[in-house]
């Protein structure tokens, strides 16, 4: 049960406005982002079930142009 409530308080964001659409986060962490019919990023529906994973973390950090936000919570 503790995993749940630690899984709903992440969040993640993209800054449409920054977003070049390198598609760095896609290549890193496929289940959570896609790229949109203009090559920009987006996130998949049901991507909260995976936001734990280290691969997230890892995509956030590789984007070139920092687009991209995780809020971890308390």
């Amino acid at each position: 049960m503790s995993s749940d409530s630690s899984r709903s308080s992440r969040r993640i964001d993209i800054d449409k406005d920054k977003c070049i659409g390198a598609g760095q986060c896609v290549l890193t962490s496929p289940e959570v982002f896609t790229q949109d019919d203009d090559g920009f990023s987006e996130l998949l529906p049901g991507y909260e079930e995976k936001l734990s994973g280290a691969l997230v973390r890892e995509a956030v950090r590789v984007c070139p142009v920092q687009a991209i936000s995780l809020d971890e919570g308390p």
